[in-house]
């Protein structure tokens, strides 16, 4: 993908697609078959390169872990 900013009609339509189900998944009605489209949608070469650019522009929030989110382990002294 030459400008990440720039997404293609196909990437919008996949990013739209991430945003309805991942809605579906969060309500009451939240099925499989939501969490099984976006394990597609996510595993798609478009959007991960598209989430790439957008990652080395900075435009993204960087994953959480739960090693990055536990608080230090080491004693104070």
């Amino acid at each position: 993908m030459s400008d990440p900013l720039k997404p293609t009609p196909g990437i919008l339509c996949k990013l739209g697609s991430i945003a309805v189900h991942v809605a579906e998944l969060l309500s009451a009605d939240g099925h499989a078959f939501d969490r099984n489209a976006l394990d597609v949608l996510m595993k798609n070469e478009d959007v991960l390169e598209w989430l790439v650019g957008m990652d080395r522009l900075g435009l993204l929030p960087k994953k959480r872990s739960a090693q990055l989110a536990a608080p230090s382990k080491r004693s104070k002294k």
